[in-house]
């Protein structure tokens, strides 16, 4: 009965290093009904990832092909590679009742709300700038100079944040994982998505 009559889209981004990737998939294990859109990439596979999990894996002419024709959502080039959404495969989950996450990072993010303005945007951020150079550097994985490559472009980005409609401060993973699912429960309950569970005569 309180099944909405669409999905809702909502928008999660982060900086590098923020435990964004650890926070959704805690939010996808509670929420198994949930649709985390897979970006469509031309970048080659890294080894151990998956097709169609991680990303779609997809070549220059075909991921050219969906510009074209309008398939995708929003999309850029990084590095010489295309990242893109596509507006097909969400809009058929929405169109089904169900909810979809996507994990764009502040330039896509803002490409979409500004196609479809009533997008929630969350942003999660660290307890501290500290904690977050911390945490890059504790991953033992990158070299001094892309390390802060990194907090050179978070700085950039929490400069969007007043444009985000909700901030999640990932200081414990289980507290940030409520306040996501909170939000998502919250927007389920606007009005206009249950409007048509009210009967309203006409005088």
């Amino acid at each position: 009965m309180n099944k909405p009559l669409t999905g809702n889209l909502a928008i999660v981004s982060g900086p590098s290093g923020v435990g964004k990737s650890t926070v959704i998939a805690e939010v996808l294990r509670r929420r198994p009904d949930l649709y985390f859109s897979v970006s469509f990439t031309t970048r080659a596979p890294r080894e151990g990832e998956v097709n169609g999990v991680n990303y779609h894996f997809v070549d220059v002419p075909e991921f050219e092909r969906m510009i074209a024709e309008g398939e995708l959502l929003e999309y850029a080039n990084y590095s010489g590679n295309y990242y893109g959404t596509s507006a097909k495969l969400i809009d058929e989950k929405l169109e089904q009742g169900i909810d979809v996450l996507l994990d764009i990072e502040v330039v896509g993010s803002k490409i979409v709300h500004d196609k479809r303005p009533d997008t929630p945007l969350i942003f999660i951020i660290p307890p501290s700038f500290e904690v977050l150079s911390q945490r890059l550097y504790g991953r033992g994985t990158d070299s001094e100079e892309v390390i802060q490559k990194r907090l050179d472009r978070a700085r950039e980005e929490l400069k969007e944040v007043p444009r985000y409609d909700y901030l999640v401060v990932n200081d414990r993973v289980e507290n940030a994982v409520d306040e996501i699912l909170s939000i998502l429960r919250a927007e389920g309950c606007r009005t206009k998505k249950r409007i048509h569970l009210v009967e309203i005569e006409e005088e």
